[in-house]
């Protein structure tokens, strides 16, 4: 795979699992498109810069850190 120039178009798709995916998911609803089923969670990242798109990367992943964390679970 080639590396992208910072002004290339790129996307990014991020699937794990969870025991509350869809609490998860609700975090995210203005961030990220995002699909999930069950204990699974796909996230889908899509932008025209690379730049752009670690920004994109940092805000969904604080979030969700930030929900994981006040949900509790261990």
């Amino acid at each position: 795979m080639k590396t992208p120039k910072k002004n290339s178009s790129i996307g990014l798709e991020i699937q794990f699992e969870h025991p509350m995916a869809h609490s998860l998911a609700a975090a995210i609803v203005t961030e990220a498109e995002h699909a999930s089923d069950g204990d699974s969670l796909a996230v889908f990242l899509e932008s025209e810069s690379f730049v752009d798109l670690r920004a994109m990367w940092n805000s969904v992943m604080r979030a969700l850190i930030a929900s994981d964390e006040s949900l509790g679970i261990e």
